[in-house]
C-alpha cells in the first residue's frame, strides 16, 4: 500500500499568506492523539509538538483520548467538537481504512478537514529482545507450517491496518487472514506493553514508535515493510521484499480538524505546518522519528485522501472487509 503525492489539476492552495518567519495564531493549540500514550498517535502529536515551534505563538499541548483505535475522537469531532479552531487530531492510513470498514460510525472522511502531513511511516515486523525469532523466515515457516502457533498482536481490530500487516504476510506463505492467532489492543502502547510482557510474540508496529525501544535494548525488528531499505537510524533492517516476501505498507502519519472549522482556524494551522516544512528542523524531526518527509498541506492533501480512499475501498473489498 503506497501513498503518492497528488496534485490536483486546477487546485488552488488554501491559506492565509505569511512568510517563514511569521507565527500563526492559533489560542491554546492542542493535538489529539485517539490512543493512550506510547503508540504511534502518541508520535504523530510529538511531531507537531515539536516541530511546530516559532511557528504557532503558543505551545502545543498533547491529550490523550483512547476508544476505538480513534473511533471516539473522530465521532466527538464529527459531534461536540466539530468547530473547533484549536485543535487537531492524529489520524495514519489506519484511520482512513477505520472509515472504509465503517468502524467509525455513519460518519466519511468528508465530514472532516484533513490539515497537514506528519511524515510517511513505514510497517515493521517486531520481537522482543530475547525472542527465539532471530529472523523473518522463521516466523514465516511458523506462519505456514501451523499459523496458530504464532501469537500476534498490534493496536487495532481484525480489518485494522496492523491486522492487515499481519494478514498480508500470511497470505504470502499461502495461508488464509482468518487462521492467524490475532490479539487486538487499543493502541500500539498496550501492544508494545503486552510484547514485553511476553503476552504476544509478534508485534505488527510501525518503524517510527520504535526508536526509543530499540535504543533501550528492548525489542527487535526482523523487517521493515518499506518498499526500499530506509536510511539511518534504520538502514540496517531489511526489507520484507528484501527477504523474498511480496509484503510492503506505507502508513501516512497527519492531522485533521472538525468539519465545520472556520476557514481562518484551518488556514493558520495550515499555514503553521507550512511554514515548519520549509525548515531543516523539521526534516530532521521527521528523519529521527523514522518518518520520510512527505510534506502535504491544505488543498494538496484533501486531493490526496480522496484519491487514496478510493484505493483503501478496493483493499478491503477485496479482503471481505466490506460488501
Amino acid at each position: 500500500m503506497k501513498f503518492v503525492r497528488l496534485c490536483a489539476a486546477g487546485a488552488v492552495a488554501v491559506g492565509v499568506s505569511m512568510s517563514s518567519s511569521a507565527m500563526a495564531q492559533v489560542d491554546n493549540p492542542e493535538c489529539v492523539a485517539p490512543a493512550n500514550p506510547g503508540g504511534g498517535f502518541d508520535l504523530t502529536c510529538r511531531i507537531a509538538q515539536t516541530g511546530l515551534e516559532g511557528h504557532l505563538d503558543d505551545a502545543v499541548q498533547v491529550t490523550f483520548m483512547p476508544g476505538g483505535i480513534g473511533a471516539v475522537a473522530f465521532n466527538l469531532f464529527n459531534t461536540t467538537r466539530t468547530d473547533d479552531p484549536t485543535a487537531i487530531v492524529a489520524f495514519s492510513t489506519g484511520s482512513l481504512l477505520n472509515i472504509v470498514t465503517g468502524k467509525y460510525g455513519e460518519f466519511s472522511e468528508e465530514d472532516v478537514r484533513f490539515v497537514a502531513t506528519a511524515g510517511a511511516d513505514f510497517g515493521a515486523v517486531v520481537v522482543r529482545e530475547d525472542s527465539d525469532y532471530e529472523s523473518l523466515d522463521q516466523v514465516m515457516a511458523d506462519l505456514e507450517a501451523n499459523p496458530q502457533d504464532v501469537v500476534i498482536g498490534a493496536g487495532g481490530s481484525v480489518g485494522s491496518q496492523d491486522w492487515m500487516k499481519a494478514a498480508l504476510l500470511i497470505r504470502d506463505v499461502g495461508g488464509a487472514p482468518m487462521d492467524m492467532r490475532y490479539v487486538a489492543f487499543d493502541g500500539g502502547g498496550d501492544a508494545i506493553a503486552a510484547l514485553l510482557g511476553g503476552s504476544i510474540e509478534l508485534y505488527m508496529g510501525d518503524v517510527g514508535e520504535m526508536s526509543a525501544h530499540l535504543e533501550a535494548g528492548t525489542m527487535r525488528i526482523l523487517a521493515v515493510m518499506s518498499p526500499e531499505r530506509l536510511p539511518e537510524p534504520f538502514a540496517e533492517f531489511p526489507t520484507a521484499r528484501e527477504l523474498g516476501y511480496d509484503v510492503d505498507w506505507t502508513i501516512l502519519r497527519g492531522f485533521y480538524m472538525g468539519g465545520d472549522v472556520s476557514d481562518d482556524a484551518y488556514d493558520a494551522w495550515v499555514a503553521a505546518f507550512d511554514a515548519a516544512y520549509e525548515t531543516e528542523e523539521f526534516a530532521a524531526l521527521q528523519a529521527e522519528r523514522g518518518l520520510l518527509s512527505l510534506n502535504l498541506s491544505g488543498a494538496e492533501l484533501e486531493a490526496t485522501i480522496a484519491s487514496n480512499m478510493e484505493t483503501l475501498r478496493t483493499i478491503a473489498e477485496e479482503a471481505g472487509l466490506v460488501e
